[in-house]
């Protein structure tokens, strides 16, 4: 499987498979090109199963050397899987605007470009998901552990403590740790709330960037959308002009044919009288001569 964001430079439509051999498909380098895009597809798939995995191990694992390497190899695939999610979103944008002329080919072109789009947004939504469901089992280990410092917290004080907004999750975290009777303890949970509260914030960070992909791919196919509106309209106007140009023509062969009859019955007219003006004439002359 060819692994898409492995830094090697897209083909584009001039170059690759097809291109300078005398090829006279000009699709040859069209599909490899799908080829490449649908394995990046199972590519990013296979990351975001990695990547839950990897979240699962974090949270847990009771070792924090343990846990830190997780991190550490998580933090390193998010940012893999962001680089190749932004490159197939360009591949399949570059695909989108191949360049093609025949009707057929721009039929194959849409319905293979539309399968990618598909597959690729099924994959983007797996991986919100994914993240969505972590982000609530990282708020929850967060709850867990600000009760193990303030077993009688108020749902006031664990919301502000989840949420940590403006630090003031913290203070009050601090605070309870300050009276808690179980200091070691609290100290380790201490610890590992603001650990969670990174990973949320990292998590966070990821679905803001799902979300701005899926706003660019709405936005492709609203363009993609609006290209094939103006093929199809460029397509009528070209048969209606057609048409119009085959009636011109079918008028003015009528007309053709109407002044070359004309010129036929006057040639014939012109004929039949100068035939009468030598009957007449030579009548008139034949008789004088009789005489």
């Amino acid at each position: 499987m060819t692994q898409v964001g492995a830094g090697a430079e897209p083909a584009s439509p001039l170059n690759g498979a097809g291109a300078g051999n005398g090829s006279p498909d000009p699709m040859a380098n069209f599909y490899p090109q799908v080829t490449g895009v649908q394995d990046g597809i199972a590519q990013f798939e296979s990351n975001v199963s990695r990547i839950a995995d990897l979240h699962s191990r974090t949270l847990n694992s009771a070792d924090d050397g343990a846990r830190r390497q997780n991190e550490a190899v998580l933090d390193e695939l998010v940012g893999q899987t962001r680089q190749l999610s932004n490159e197939l979103k360009e591949k399949i944008q570059t695909l989108s605007s191949y360049p093609v002329t025949r009707a057929q080919d721009q039929v194959v072109r849409k319905n293979q470009t539309g399968l990618l789009r598909q597959k690729f947004v099924d994959v983007l939504q797996n991986y919100q998901q994914v993240e969505r469901d972590y982000r609530l089992k990282y708020r929850q280990r967060v709850e867990r552990q600000f009760r193990i410092v303030k077993p009688d917290a108020t749902p006031e004080e664990v919301a502000a403590v989840v949420d940590d907004t403006s630090g003031a999750g913290a203070q009050i975290f601090t605070q309870a740790l300050s009276s808690s009777t179980r200091y070691g303890e609290s100290r380790t949970a201490y610890r590992e709330v603001q650990d969670r509260h990174n990973d949320i914030q990292k998590i966070e960070r990821t679905l803001e960037e799902l979300a701005q992909l899926f706003n660019d791919m709405s936005v492709l196919v609203a363009q993609q959308d609006e290209a094939i509106d103006q093929i199809g309209y460029t397509a009528r106007r070209v048969e209606e002009d057609t048409a119009a140009g085959l009636k011109e023509t079918e008028i003015a062969v009528k007309h053709a044919r109407s002044a070359r009859r004309k010129r036929w019955i006057c040639f014939g007219l012109s004929l039949a009288i100068i035939a009468i003006l030598a009957l007449i004439l030579g009548l008139y002359f034949g008789l004088r001569n009789n005489k």
